[in-house]
């Protein structure tokens, strides 16, 4: 499909969600609206400004989309040295072997399906004036006030994003607590947080209509009541798999109850030359996984190396503000999987904040297993917090021990070195509730 920044039927772009509708734009506007909270860190440490900073939007929409035009020449170049034949428009499979491009056919040993996902938006009154997360990426102005309904990932990110760049921010969610599946002490950790940064959180509010009055400012309706006054009303209510209008259920390619195909532990469908890898299948949705996916897929199909993709100890990052890092299992999968673990926690001010004054903090958390002594999960919510994971992941994905982490030389000062410097835990848990024992957070008593 050709460019564009907010998808559609007929237009997307080689880059395809993260390098075009996500995760790189996404991240260029977390760099923006950072620098906010930086002013304000940096009056503690000396600096004086004669008047106060303002931000350009039209200045950062452009530099963005000029940076997305590189990044799809990159991508586009990418395949053409690679030999790879670029066909654009929309395409159908129209048999196993066949696939559909605006009415020319195309024929393949091999398909793959690998079209992602969009945004979910709920069918309610109203939703006409509400934006995805694409459109969000690319406004004509900042939004004075915007209502974000959703507590996953994508949602808090946008708050964040528009938060720091001095948008009023609201977030409405469906449930009492944000990020559904991440570890619990993150879940309020990360909450606290951004509220202290004058985020507003609705809680178990479900949206049920939105309204335009006469001078153009959207209301919110939950079940609780109506909020007015917003610009904007965003939804990040999840996405979903793009296979709409794609061909697949008439030849056979069998779809779960949420779109998405279904494939065996190769990424084959149910259609033996057809196969599908990343956002469209449902498994773990990530770029870098879908990378796994694929040169999983090739060494499968042209290597005569059957190789199933390896979801074990997969890193991820939530680029909230503070942002999280996260590799393995949670405290609650941990304890549901192997029964007997040691948690470690430490919640403390970084050096950072002492001289700035703000009330920024760093939790970390490391779950480890009584009974072999390997590190399961870790956690982490704070400043550099996805950059740090990365290097940790290695060392989980390794299964490495609480010795091998124990054994390490800290760097200081960091906030990584926190890490290797846990030693007591902060409670063990034990399957025998009789045996379980909880012991008081020491690294926060003594921070």
């Amino acid at each position: 499909m050709p460019f564009a920044t907010v998808a559609s039927d007929n237009l997307g772009g080689v880059g395809g969600t993260c390098v075009l509708r996500g995760c790189v734009p996404k991240k260029l506007l977390v760099y923006a609206s950072k620098y906010s909270h930086e002013f304000e860190e940096s009056h503690g440490f000396g600096w004086r400004y004669g008047t106060e900073p303002k931000h350009d939007w039209s200045t950062l929409m452009t530099n963005k989309n000029l940076e997305l035009q590189r990044l799809l020449g990159v991508q586009t170049n990418m395949l053409k040295n690679s030999g790879v034949t670029i066909i654009e428009g929309r395409g159908k499979v129209v048999d196993p072997h066949a696939v559909s491009v605006d009415g020319k056919l195309y024929t393949a040993k091999n398909i793959l399906i690998a079209v992602g996902g969009r945004p979910s938006i709920p069918d309610i009154p109203g939703i006409e004036h509400v934006i995805d997360s694409d459109a969000a990426l690319d406004l004509p102005s900042r939004p004075e006030k915007i209502a974000i309904v959703g507590g996953g990932y994508i949602a808090l990110e946008f708050a964040g994003i528009f938060n720091g760049l001095k948008s009023g921010v609201h977030v409405f969610i469906r449930q009492k607590k944000v990020l559904r599946g991440f570890d619990e002490e993150v879940r309020d950790f990360v909450a606290d947080q951004m509220s202290l940064r004058g985020i507003t959180f609705h809680t178990e509010q479900t949206p049920q209509a939105v309204t335009k009055s006469d001078d153009g400012l959207l209301t919110l309706k939950t079940y609780k009541g109506s909020i007015h006054g917003f610009s904007h009303v965003m939804f990040a209510t999840g996405r979903k798999p793009n296979t709409k209008n794609l061909g697949l259920e008439e030849i056979g390619v069998k779809l779960d109850k949420h779109g998405a195909i279904v494939v065996d532990e190769f990424s084959r469908t149910s259609v033996d030359s057809i196969w599908a890898v990343g956002d469209v299948t449902n498994r773990v949705n990530l770029t870098p996984v879908a990378l796994m996916e694929g040169g999983a897929l090739a060494r499968t199909i042209f290597g005569n190396e059957p190789t199933k993709p390896d979801y074990s100890a997969v890193p991820s990052a939530v680029f909230s503000q503070p942002p999280i890092g996260q590799v393995g299992l949670t405290e609650e999968k941990a304890i549901e999987k192997y029964g007997d673990v040691d948690v470690y926690t430490s919640n403390f001010r970084p050096l950072r904040a002492t001289l700035s004054g703000l009330p920024d903090r760093v939790y970390m958390k490391a779950i480890v297993c009584a009974n072999t002594n390997k590190v399961l999960g870790v956690h982490m919510c704070g400043e550099d917090a996805p950059e740090i994971i990365q290097g940790i992941a290695i060392a989980v994905k390794a299964g490495l021990t609480k010795q091998n982490f124990d054994a390490t030389v800290g760097v200081h000062p960091t906030t990584a070195e926190e890490l290797v410097t846990m030693r007591s835990p902060t409670r063990k848990v034990r399957t025998d509730a009789a045996d379980e024992t909880k012991m008081k957070d020491e690294a926060t008593r003594q921070k």
